[in-house]
C-alpha cells in the first residue's frame, strides 16, 4: 500500500487556549497546554510580578519569582493541577490543569478507488501521535485551481472520508487536503491523484478450496468479487492466485486469471494446501488488492 504526503504546511498555535475544568481539589481550573519535551512556564497573572507559592493537587512545590514555574523537558508525569497562591497567606490566585501534547505532523494521507467508479476512499495518519484532542478537514476538489470550488470529503471515520461524482479518465487530478488542528497547531496536506491511478479492489470474497473427485493431484479454487467493486460486469477484475503446501516455505504464485475459479494441477496427494487469491481492475489500472483470507484443502483421495 502506498502512502503519500504532498504540498504540506504547518502552522505552530501563537499560544495555547484555555478552558474550563476542574483541578480535582474544588475549584475550577484554566486548561493550559504545553509540548512534550520542551520547558513549559506556568504563569500566574495574579501575582502582578510577585514571587508565588505554587502547589500541585494540593501538595507545596515552592516560592517561584516571576513570571512563574518553568518545568524544564516536561514529560508527560508533569500533567495534571496546579495551583498559585499569595506565599504569605495561601490565598489562592490561579488554578492551572496542565496538557501536553504536539502540535499536528503533517497527515500523511492515502486515498484508493476501491469502489471504482463510483466513490474514492481516502484516510490518514499523523506521527508522533499528538496526544491531544485533534480536529479534521478534509475536502476534494478536480483541478490543481480546483476552478469548480472544493468540496466536503465526507467522514466515514475519525481519519477517514470519501467522496462520489467522479469523472473516469479525466486527466485533470481531483486533490484531496487535509488539514489537521489542535491547541498546539494547524497542519494541512495535499494529495493530488488520477482517479484510474487509484483503482485498488478489495479482496476477493469467499474463497473456496474443493478437492475433484478422482484427481489426487487437483483442487479447484472457487471465490466471488468482492462485494465492495459495484459493477463486475462491466469493469471486470483479473485475479492472482498463490498458494503454499503446508509446512513448505515455498510459496507459488500464478495468474492473472480472468474467471473466478481455477483449478491446481501438479499437486502433492494427501497434502494439505492453504490458497489466496488477489484482485485488480482488468485493464491493469491501479493495483493489486490485498491477499483474501486464506483458504485450504487437500486433495481427493481414494476411499
Amino acid at each position: 500500500m502506498k502512502w503519500f504526503w504532498v504540498v504540506a504546511f504547518v502552522a505552530p498555535a501563537c499560544a495555547a487556549p484555555y478552558t474550563a475544568g476542574d483541578t480535582g481539589d474544588g475549584g475550577p481550573c484554566a486548561l493550559q497546554h504545553g509540548v512534550l519535551g520542551t520547558e513549559v512556564l506556568l504563569r500566574c497573572p495574579a501575582a502582578g510580578g510577585r514571587p508565588a507559592e505554587w502547589r500541585r493537587g494540593g501538595a507545596a512545590l515552592g516560592t517561584y519569582p516571576a513570571p512563574g514555574l518553568a518545568l524544564p523537558n516536561a514529560s508527560l508525569a508533569h500533567e495534571g493541577p496546579y495551583s498559585c497562591h499569595h506565599p504569605d497567606t495561601g490565598e489562592t490566585w490561579a488554578r492551572i490543569c496542565l496538557r501536553l501534547g504536539y502540535p499536528p505532523a503533517l497527515p500523511v494521507v492515502e486515498c484508493w478507488a476501491v469502489s471504482y467508479p463510483q466513490a474514492v476512499n481516502c484516510s490518514w495518519l499523523l506521527a508522533p501521535e499528538p496526544l491531544l484532542d485533534t480536529d479534521f478537514v478534509a475536502t476534494y476538489r478536480h483541478g490543481v485551481w480546483g476552478a469548480a470550488g472544493s468540496h466536503e470529503c465526507a467522514r466515514t471515520g475519525p481519519r477517514s472520508c470519501s467522496f462520489g461524482d467522479l469523472q473516469m479518465f479525466s486527466l485533470t487530478p481531483y486533490v484531496l487536503n487535509v488539514t489537521a488542528t489542535n491547541a498546539l497547531g494547524t497542519a494541512s496536506s495535499l494529495l493530488p491523484f488520477l482517479l484510474e491511478n487509484i483503482i485498488k479492489p478489495d479482496p476477493p470474497e469467499d474463497l473456496r478450496v474443493s478437492p475433484v473427485p478422482g484427481e489426487p493431484k487437483k483442487l479447484l479454487l472457487e471465490w466471488s468479487p468482492p462485494g465492495s467493486w459495484p459493477f463486475p460486469e462491466y469493469f471486470p477484475l483479473k485475479y492472482r492466485i498463490r498458494y503454499v503446501r503446508d509446512e513448505d516455505s515455498v510459496t507459488r504464485t500464478i495468474g492473472p486469471y480472468e474467471q473466478t475459479s481455477y483449478t491446481l494441477t501438479g499437486l502433492r496427494p494427501g497434502a494439505l494446501h492453504h490458497v489466496q487469491v488477489a484482485a485488480k481492475d482488468f485493464t491493469d489500472y491501479g493495483e493489486f488488492s490485498a491477499w483474501s483470507l486464506p483458504a485450504s484443502g487437500t486433495p481427493w483421495t481414494e476411499p
